[in-house]
Protein backbone atom coordinates (compact mmCIF):
# COMPACT_ATOMS: atom_id res chain seq x y z
CA UNK A 1 0.00 0.00 0.00
CA UNK A 2 1.11 3.41 -0.98
CA UNK A 3 0.53 5.92 2.33
CA UNK A 4 1.56 9.84 1.73
CA UNK A 5 0.93 12.28 4.36
CA UNK A 6 1.22 15.84 4.64
CA UNK A 7 0.92 18.79 7.17
CA UNK A 8 -0.33 21.78 6.23
CA UNK A 9 -1.85 24.78 7.28
CA UNK A 10 -2.50 27.56 10.01
CA UNK A 11 -3.88 24.39 12.31
CA UNK A 12 -1.44 22.08 10.83
CA UNK A 13 -3.72 19.40 9.66
CA UNK A 14 -2.62 15.95 8.53
CA UNK A 15 -3.87 15.14 4.88
CA UNK A 16 -3.09 11.67 3.58
CA UNK A 17 -2.83 9.82 0.41
CA UNK A 18 -3.48 6.22 -0.01
CA UNK A 19 -2.49 4.16 -3.04
CA UNK A 20 -3.44 0.23 -3.59
CA UNK A 21 -0.13 -1.55 -4.27
CA UNK A 22 1.10 -1.12 -7.89
CA UNK A 23 -2.29 0.68 -8.56
CA UNK A 24 -1.37 4.29 -10.53
CA UNK A 25 -5.22 5.53 -8.34
CA UNK A 26 -5.44 6.92 -5.32
CA UNK A 27 -7.46 8.58 -2.85
CA UNK A 28 -7.16 11.85 -0.86
CA UNK A 29 -7.95 11.95 2.84
CA UNK A 30 -8.83 15.21 4.41
CA UNK A 31 -6.42 17.90 2.34
CA UNK A 32 -6.71 21.10 4.54
CA UNK A 33 -5.50 24.39 4.06
CA UNK A 34 -2.68 24.96 1.97
CA UNK A 35 -2.19 21.17 1.24
CA UNK A 36 -3.04 21.03 -2.35
CA UNK A 37 0.43 22.47 -4.15
CA UNK A 38 2.02 19.62 -1.90
CA UNK A 39 -1.18 16.92 -3.27
CA UNK A 40 -0.41 18.00 -6.66
CA UNK A 41 3.52 17.36 -6.39
CA UNK A 42 2.68 13.65 -4.50
CA UNK A 43 0.44 13.12 -7.53
CA UNK A 44 3.23 14.03 -9.89
CA UNK A 45 6.45 12.45 -7.97
CA UNK A 46 4.15 9.10 -7.87
CA UNK A 47 2.62 9.31 -11.30
CA UNK A 48 -0.83 8.80 -9.44
CA UNK A 49 -4.57 10.13 -10.31
CA UNK A 50 -7.02 10.55 -7.77
CA UNK A 51 -10.75 9.03 -7.65
CA UNK A 52 -12.06 10.67 -4.50
CA UNK A 53 -12.01 13.30 -1.77
CA UNK A 54 -12.65 11.58 2.00
CA UNK A 55 -13.25 13.74 4.38
CA UNK A 56 -13.55 12.65 8.14
CA UNK A 57 -15.47 15.71 8.77
CA UNK A 58 -16.52 19.15 8.14
CA UNK A 59 -13.93 21.56 9.80
CA UNK A 60 -12.32 24.20 7.56
CA UNK A 61 -8.69 22.90 8.24
CA UNK A 62 -9.43 19.60 7.19
CA UNK A 63 -11.69 20.65 3.71
CA UNK A 64 -9.76 23.98 2.87
CA UNK A 65 -8.76 23.01 -0.56
CA UNK A 66 -11.14 19.85 -1.16
CA UNK A 67 -12.80 21.67 -3.85
CA UNK A 68 -9.72 23.08 -5.21
CA UNK A 69 -8.35 19.47 -6.12
CA UNK A 70 -11.54 17.94 -6.22
CA UNK A 71 -13.15 20.52 -9.35
CA UNK A 72 -9.54 20.24 -10.87
CA UNK A 73 -9.19 16.51 -11.04
CA UNK A 74 -13.16 16.03 -11.67
CA UNK A 75 -13.82 13.55 -8.50
CA UNK A 76 -16.62 13.86 -5.50
CA UNK A 77 -16.00 15.00 -1.98
CA UNK A 78 -17.37 12.54 0.45
CA UNK A 79 -18.91 13.65 3.71
CA UNK A 80 -20.95 12.80 6.09
CA UNK A 81 -24.51 14.52 5.66
CA UNK A 82 -24.54 16.03 9.30
CA UNK A 83 -21.21 18.09 8.16
CA UNK A 84 -21.98 18.83 4.56
CA UNK A 85 -23.31 22.70 5.68
CA UNK A 86 -19.62 23.28 6.61
CA UNK A 87 -18.56 23.40 3.34
CA UNK A 88 -21.10 26.07 2.65
CA UNK A 89 -20.56 27.55 5.47
CA UNK A 90 -16.97 26.84 6.79
CA UNK A 91 -17.46 29.13 9.74
CA UNK A 92 -20.39 27.62 11.04
CA UNK A 93 -18.44 25.06 12.78
CA UNK A 94 -15.89 27.26 14.46
CA UNK A 95 -15.74 29.70 17.71
CA UNK A 96 -15.94 33.58 16.76
CA UNK A 97 -12.06 33.44 16.50
CA UNK A 98 -12.00 30.77 14.30
CA UNK A 99 -14.16 32.02 12.03
CA UNK A 100 -12.91 35.29 12.06
CA UNK A 101 -9.88 33.84 11.10
CA UNK A 102 -11.26 31.66 8.41
CA UNK A 103 -12.89 34.58 7.09
CA UNK A 104 -9.40 36.89 6.90
CA UNK A 105 -7.92 33.46 5.49
CA UNK A 106 -10.82 32.95 2.42
CA UNK A 107 -12.62 35.88 2.17
CA UNK A 108 -16.02 35.55 0.53
CA UNK A 109 -14.25 32.36 -1.65
CA UNK A 110 -17.09 29.21 -1.94
CA UNK A 111 -15.21 25.79 -0.51
CA UNK A 112 -17.73 23.84 -1.50
CA UNK A 113 -16.67 21.11 -4.37
CA UNK A 114 -19.29 20.81 -7.26
CA UNK A 115 -19.36 16.96 -6.61
CA UNK A 116 -20.21 16.28 -2.86
CA UNK A 117 -21.56 12.73 -1.87
CA UNK A 118 -22.74 11.38 1.60
CA UNK A 119 -21.21 8.57 3.31
CA UNK A 120 -23.42 5.43 4.10
CA UNK A 121 -22.12 4.57 7.40
CA UNK A 122 -21.83 0.34 7.70
CA UNK A 123 -22.01 -0.28 4.27
CA UNK A 124 -18.01 -0.73 2.49
CA UNK A 125 -17.16 2.20 0.60
CA UNK A 126 -15.04 0.89 -2.38
CA UNK A 127 -12.82 3.44 -4.37
CA UNK A 128 -9.52 3.12 -6.44
CA UNK A 129 -9.46 -0.94 -5.56
CA UNK A 130 -9.38 0.64 -2.19
CA UNK A 131 -12.75 -0.69 0.21
CA UNK A 132 -12.60 1.88 3.36
CA UNK A 133 -15.33 1.08 6.07
CA UNK A 134 -17.05 4.01 7.21
CA UNK A 135 -17.96 4.15 10.98
CA UNK A 136 -19.78 7.01 12.43
CA UNK A 137 -18.05 8.71 15.32
CA UNK A 138 -20.39 12.17 16.80
CA UNK A 139 -18.62 14.34 19.53
CA UNK A 140 -16.34 16.44 17.77
CA UNK A 141 -18.71 17.01 15.52
CA UNK A 142 -21.83 15.61 14.54
CA UNK A 143 -20.78 13.51 10.73
CA UNK A 144 -17.38 12.83 12.25
CA UNK A 145 -16.32 9.25 11.11
CA UNK A 146 -13.20 6.81 11.26
CA UNK A 147 -12.04 5.46 7.98
CA UNK A 148 -10.40 2.15 8.14
CA UNK A 149 -8.74 0.02 6.01
CA UNK A 150 -7.28 -3.28 6.08
CA UNK A 151 -3.89 -3.99 6.27
CA UNK A 152 -1.43 -6.60 6.25
CA UNK A 153 2.10 -5.58 5.67
CA UNK A 154 3.09 -5.57 9.15
CA UNK A 155 2.72 -8.63 11.77
CA UNK A 156 1.44 -6.01 14.47
CA UNK A 157 -1.12 -3.96 11.85
CA UNK A 158 -4.83 -5.43 11.06
CA UNK A 159 -5.95 -2.04 10.11
CA UNK A 160 -5.33 1.38 9.43
CA UNK A 161 -8.08 3.97 10.55
CA UNK A 162 -7.95 7.24 9.77
CA UNK A 163 -9.59 9.14 13.11
CA UNK A 164 -9.78 12.98 11.91
CA UNK A 165 -10.04 14.59 14.73
CA UNK A 166 -12.19 11.96 16.99
CA UNK A 167 -8.46 10.48 18.58
CA UNK A 168 -5.01 11.62 18.55
CA UNK A 169 -2.11 10.18 20.05
CA UNK A 170 -2.63 11.00 24.01
CA UNK A 171 -5.99 13.33 23.53
CA UNK A 172 -9.47 13.41 21.69
CA UNK A 173 -11.21 16.31 19.48
CA UNK A 174 -12.52 18.86 21.34
CA UNK A 175 -16.59 19.28 21.87
CA UNK A 176 -16.76 23.22 22.72
CA UNK A 177 -17.89 24.51 18.96
CA UNK A 178 -20.56 24.13 17.54
CA UNK A 179 -21.78 20.85 16.60
CA UNK A 180 -19.59 19.55 19.49
CA UNK A 181 -21.25 17.54 21.65
CA UNK A 182 -19.12 15.89 24.73
CA UNK A 183 -21.85 13.19 25.62
CA UNK A 184 -22.13 12.14 22.17
CA UNK A 185 -18.26 12.02 22.11
CA UNK A 186 -18.08 9.77 25.36
CA UNK A 187 -20.20 7.49 23.69
CA UNK A 188 -18.20 7.26 20.49
CA UNK A 189 -15.24 6.72 22.42
CA UNK A 190 -16.46 3.85 24.30
CA UNK A 191 -18.73 2.17 21.90
CA UNK A 192 -16.23 3.03 18.89
CA UNK A 193 -12.68 3.55 19.62
CA UNK A 194 -12.57 1.16 22.35
CA UNK A 195 -13.70 -1.94 20.52
CA UNK A 196 -11.24 -1.30 17.64
CA UNK A 197 -9.09 -4.10 17.00
CA UNK A 198 -5.72 -4.31 19.00
CA UNK A 199 -4.05 -4.68 15.45
CA UNK A 200 -4.96 -0.87 14.99
CA UNK A 201 -2.46 2.07 13.54
CA UNK A 202 -4.30 5.41 13.70
CA UNK A 203 -3.14 8.47 11.56
CA UNK A 204 -5.11 11.57 13.56
CA UNK A 205 -5.61 14.82 11.53
CA UNK A 206 -3.19 15.91 14.14
CA UNK A 207 0.03 15.26 15.43
CA UNK A 208 1.99 12.10 14.94
CA UNK A 209 0.23 8.25 14.08
CA UNK A 210 -0.17 6.04 17.16
CA UNK A 211 -2.29 2.65 17.58
CA UNK A 212 -4.98 1.53 19.77
CA UNK A 213 -3.02 0.04 22.11
CA UNK A 214 -0.64 2.69 23.04
CA UNK A 215 -3.65 4.89 23.38
CA UNK A 216 -5.33 2.33 25.45
CA UNK A 217 -2.73 2.53 27.92
CA UNK A 218 -1.48 5.70 27.94
CA UNK A 219 -4.66 8.39 27.16
CA UNK A 220 -6.43 9.75 29.67
CA UNK A 221 -9.60 10.10 27.74
CA UNK A 222 -9.61 6.45 27.45
CA UNK A 223 -9.61 5.72 31.21
CA UNK A 224 -12.83 4.34 32.90
CA UNK A 225 -12.09 7.48 35.43
CA UNK A 226 -13.12 9.47 32.06
CA UNK A 227 -15.84 7.71 30.08
CA UNK A 228 -17.46 7.21 33.55
CA UNK A 229 -18.15 10.61 34.25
Amino acid sequence: MFLASITSGYWQSNCYLVAAPGLDQCVIIDPGQDSAAQVRSVLAENRLQPRAVLLTHGHFDHVADAATLADEFNIAVYIHNADQHLLRDPGAGLSREGAAMVKKLIGDAKIEPARVENYSPGSPLNLARLEFRVTEAPGHTGGSVLLSLDYCSHPAIDQIVFTGDVLFAGSVGRTDLPGGDPEAMRSTLSEVVLQLPKGSALLPGHGEQTTIGDELTTNPYLQPNFLRN
